[in-house]
């Protein structure tokens, strides 16, 4: 049974998570079925790796350059990416261009969409994880995740105690609850915007307010002026919101250089 609403401190994806802009650029990674869901790869250029894995959950819009350009920019950090596209090929801009568009899909049922989706995401991601650390993965390599949006609360149910994920991030999250605080055993980053409903200001405040309650290991970005999906869809034209975008991807890869490095 699903927890109630009041439990919820990041509100379930909604029409918020579809305003955005769409990026420009070669990628270089390739798809790959893992545990029956499409896995981007990606990897360092030779000679550039760490020897380590980082684990991507993608927002509402799986699979797309935005995403792809992203999980390269991992890569070029030294880490070796894999992207879960939990929506296997069916993401939310198939039905919806944005917020106002009621014509692409005039029938489409959001909440039915997410739901079916959040079922085979929450079944599939820790076994795609394990899968992936078994195949890939060697005895001294070290995991780290990071999740935008949809993808936010499996980053957290990757860091629990029972979990071999070393540390997470996520940014503007949704579907994130009280108890998922709690149980979080591993450090975690979480990248927010002042103006984002889906993660206000009194909510992200509450979760900090759990995490330093049970002595957990975070660190809090906070960018002022922009909103949900600052970090993944936002206007590269503007000089301000491509450095927010930057500053979040930089301070994720230092975060995880730091807990995976050491």
């Amino acid at each position: 049974m699903a927890p109630p609403a009041a439990s919820y401190l990041a509100i379930h994806p909604g029409d918020h998570c579809l305003s955005g802009n769409l990026h420009t650029g070669e990628t270089r990674g390739k798809v790959e079925v893992i545990e029956e869901a499409p896995t981007y790869i990606t990897s360092p250029h030779p000679g550039k790796g760490n020897g380590n894995i980082l684990f991507y959950y993608p927002d509402v819009h799986g699979f797309y350059n935005n995403a792809w350009l992203l999980m390269d920019a991992f890569a070029d950090a030294g880490y070796t990416v894999f992207g879960i596209d939990y929506f296997r090929d069916d993401p939310v801009w198939k039905h919806r261009k944005d917020k106002d568009d009621k014509t692409t899909d005039p029938g489409f049922d959001h909440a039915a969409w997410r739901d079916k989706h959040v079922a085979f995401a929450l079944a599939t991601v820790p076994k795609w994880t394990k899968t992936i650390a078994a195949t890939y993965g060697k005895e001294t390599t070290k995991y780290a995740c990071v999740g935008y949006c949809f993808g936010a609360p499996y980053v957290l149910n990757s860091l629990t105690a029972e979990g071999f994920i070393t540390a997470g991030a996520f940014a503007h999250p949704g579907a994130l609850t009280d108890e998922q605080f709690q149980k979080l055993d591993k450090p975690l980053l979480l990248s927010c915007a002042e103006n984002d409903h889906a993660f206000p200001a009194e909510k992200w405040q509450k979760a900090v307010g759990i995490l330093k309650e049970g002595g957990k290991k975070y660190q809090v970005q906070l960018f002022q002026g922009v909103s949900h999906g600052f970090a993944v869809r936002c206007n590269l034209d503007d000089s301000y919101e491509r450095y927010v975008k930057e500053q979040s991807y930089r301070g994720i890869v230092e975060w995880f250089n730091f807990w995976l490095l050491q």
